[in-house]
């Protein structure tokens, strides 16, 4: 059977979205605050981009309804053993167009099962920022009534650094700003980041 080389994800293909504000008030350098968890990932077309790069169009994706759940299998083929080879995963539904949701979950899914930015498991295993308690990055939500961040809140890789294991040794979270928000190893929260030398 071939063995494909999947790469790790650029900067630029990966996403970053704020998964919790932490509901205690903190006060960081004489500001009010709220922590914040933020989650790495990466979306489908990204992964449709990554296949179509290694595979040259030679794959397919095929959905189903196993027990009310959509499961996604992608396939590609193998010139050496001339057959498609498949690796399958279920999807869960987020809070905006279920279904829609719940198949790309399932893709997105199925092509980390192949190789696609496995590497995203190896984040730290609490990233979080610093929301100011200004009115602008929260404000308290009126459906449940906890404090929750701004929509308008834009955060992006800077910079990231892998080993030869595909493991991150370096990751940097900017805002729209050029602020770093979050750097691991650490850098203390509002420095502006270096920018990032090719």
């Amino acid at each position: 059977m071939a063995k494909f080389d999947i790469r790790t994800l650029k900067k630029e293909e990966i996403r970053v979205r704020i998964d919790e504000v932490k509901q205690t008030r903190l006060q960081v350098n004489s500001q009010n605050v709220y922590a914040a968890g933020i989650v790495l990932y990466k979306d489908a077309r990204c992964d449709q981009r990554i296949l179509d790069e290694i595979f040259d169009h030679r794959w397919k994706r095929q959905h189903e309804i196993i027990g009310g759940n959509n499961y996604c299998t992608v396939s590609y083929y193998d010139d050496e053993i001339k057959e498609w080879i498949s690796k399958q995963d279920v999807g869960t539904e987020q809070n905006f167009e279920e279904e829609k949701s719940a198949a790309s979950d399932a893709f997105k899914r199925a092509c980390t099962n192949l190789g696609i930015g496995r590497e995203l498991y190896t984040t730290p295993k609490e990233m979080l920022i610093y929301l100011k308690d200004d009115g602008r990055e929260t404000y308290v939500s009126k459906n449940t009534g906890k404090i929750t961040a701004s929509k308008d809140i834009k955060l992006y890789v800077g910079d990231i650094q892998y080993n030869e294991n595909k493991e991150i040794t370096k990751l940097v979270v900017v805002d729209d700003k050029g602020y770093c928000r979050y750097q691991f190893p650490y850098l203390p929260e509002g420095v502006k980041a270096p920018q990032q030398t090719a």
